[in-house]
């Protein structure tokens, strides 16, 4: 097989069956037949690679697998009906009562409720540290530390996190190293090159980019994907064979989205940085970001979200959404289409000031996940809403 990504992503395809099909086919099956009593015995006792049942394998969770763990340089991987179910499940499977998360504040809100309101119940504790406060990460670490954990860039403040450096610590410390590389997907970045043990995406945003399915996977170390496997086996949050035949076909055409997608979102950027209207404006391959070379190093581009803060706070980010005509109105990232969130007066609305702050949201603060539209288009759309009063 060839090394080159986009061929990885085209040509990783499951066994061709008796029909001789291009395409691989759509496997919608809850379970499989065996030849005989000694066929299913060795399977269940797995001393035979054979599908059981689908939610614990499907030739279509396999093949989108297989290609997310080639493109991630990874040894094994599981498939997860969201990506939440993954970060969850991943954690669920390595951490024991009583065991400790050293994690980045600038988390996914759900990933926060997590680790703040779940895990505790199960006597799992947290502590953070912020994306400029990398420095205190050791200080934070104790007996019982298990995982060091990150996303970079982070959602929804786009900084970057320096990945060699967090291995440099996991590995000095005899801990776990596990990044949510989500926002810049395995073509732009992979962290197992600097020391991560476990990847997760939620394939929901770019590895889809089309808003049609939900889905996450996690891939990593062989023996702890075992874990991870055993434990999702037993509590069933296993993607559906629809939605990782859908995901596995995007992947094809991962690489010539993103690389426009960047385009797009670099020529934004630099539009949104020159506005009047705009105080500041964060996208990890502008110059002016403080994480600028970190980037640069361990990114291929620089993704297509871009986080910038208009002047006026919380008011004129309402109005700025109002105002905004072509690209959508929505929670969502990694679409086709252009989508515009304001966090401080949706998704982190139930946050304090303070809380919201601590993670980079300001009043302002808008988040922009720049699609595949023409780029004068979505510029103009953006540069009237600006200038609606």
């Amino acid at each position: 097989m060839s090394t080159y990504f986009e061929t990885q992503a085209i040509r990783n395809q499951t066994e061709r069956t008796q029909f001789s099909e291009h395409s691989t086919p759509l496997y919608l099956t809850s379970s499989f037949v065996f030849d005989d009593a000694e066929d299913m015995r060795a399977s269940f006792a797995e001393e035979k690679e054979k599908n059981l049942y689908s939610r614990f394998s499907n030739p279509n969770t396999t093949e989108f697998v297989d290609k997310v763990v080639a493109m991630e340089k990874a040894e094994a991987g599981y498939a997860f009906a969201t990506g939440m179910a993954a970060v969850f499940s991943t954690f669920g499977a390595l951490l024991n009562a009583g065991d400790h998360i050293v994690s980045c504040r600038s988390v996914f809100s759900s990933t926060h409720s997590l680790f703040t309101k779940y895990l505790p119940k199960w006597n799992i504790e947290t502590s953070y540290f912020k994306v400029d406060e990398v420095e205190l990460i050791e200080s934070l670490i104790q007996p019982n530390t298990k995982i060091l954990y990150a996303e970079t860039p982070t959602n929804p403040g786009v900084d970057i996190l320096d990945l060699e450096l967090l291995g440099e610590i996991a590995k000095k410390n005899n801990l776990l190293l596990i990044i949510d590389n989500c926002f810049a997907t395995p073509y732009l970045q992979n962290p197992i090159d600097f020391g991560a043990d476990i990847v997760i995406h939620s394939a929901t945003k770019l590895i889809d980019g089309q808003g049609r399915v939900l889905g996450g996977v996690t891939v990593g170390r062989s023996e702890l994907i075992r874990e991870i496997y055993l434990f999702s086996r037993n509590t069933g949050p296993a993607m559906s064979p629809f939605n990782a035949w859908v995901l596995s076909k995007s992947l094809e055409t991962l690489a010539i989205r993103v690389d426009k997608h960047c385009e797009n979102a670099l020529k934004v950027a630099k539009f949104l940085e020159q506005h009047p209207k705009v105080n500041l404006v964060k996208y990890p391959f502008l110059k002016s970001h403080p994480q600028y070379k970190i980037a640069k190093k361990q990114m291929k581009l620089g993704g297509n979200i871009i986080a910038f803060e208009i002047k006026g706070g919380i008011d004129k980010g309402r109005a700025f959404l109002n105002a905004i005509q072509m690209c959508s109105l929505s929670a969502n990232l990694g679409d086709t289409r252009t989508i515009v969130t304001h966090p401080a007066s949706t998704t982190h609305s139930k946050l304090s000031l303070e809380d919201r702050l601590e993670v980079g949201i300001t009043d302002g603060l808008v988040r922009v996940s720049v699609g595949l539209e023409h780029v004068n288009d979505i510029i103009n759309d953006l540069k009237q809403a600006l200038e609606n009063d």
